[in-house]
């Protein structure tokens, strides 16, 4: 489980980046098990749950590398975390990346604590990457 951000930051951490937009990327290629093709739907659900949401970007892509867990979307923005989730669905899915990328917006880096992502992305996330400028000496979020 992840771990909230360090007790020690500031009363007002850095947040993504002002005005840096969220990319929100969907795998096209993306196909069930049974062959079925969920990449290109979850893509346009992905698109109609954002639609409005200001400073955030919708993009498709070919293959996130999650081939067994279909369908699968990545959140990223300059300066913060990336988000891989896999195993959505739908409409459900979407709603739940939505929800997500406004939690996003206005958290520490991106980290959005566990607790507070939808619970399908939860249980479908595959991976939590920190950003690039990460203090690799005592793994806490860069000042």
């Amino acid at each position: 489980m992840d771990s909230e951000p360090p007790a020690d930051v500031s009363a007002d951490p850095p947040r993504v980046l002002p005005g840096a937009p969220v990319m929100v990327s969907v795998c096209t290629t993306c196909k069930t098990i049974d062959g079925v093709a969920v990449g290109a739907p979850m893509l346009e659900a992905v698109r109609a749950a954002l639609a409005g949401a200001g400073a955030v970007q919708v993009r498709a892509v070919q293959c996130l590398s999650a081939c067994k867990r279909a369908a699968t979307v990545a959140v990223s923005s300059e300066g913060g975390y990336t988000f891989v989730f896999s195993d959505l669905d739908g409409a459900s899915g979407a709603d739940a990346v939505a929800a997500f990328v406004a939690s996003y917006q206005d958290s520490h880096y991106g980290l959005v604590p566990w607790r507070q992502r939808p619970e399908v992305l939860r249980k479908g996330t595959v991976v939590r990457l920190p950003p690039p400028q990460w203090s690799p000496d005592d793994g806490r979020a860069p000042a």
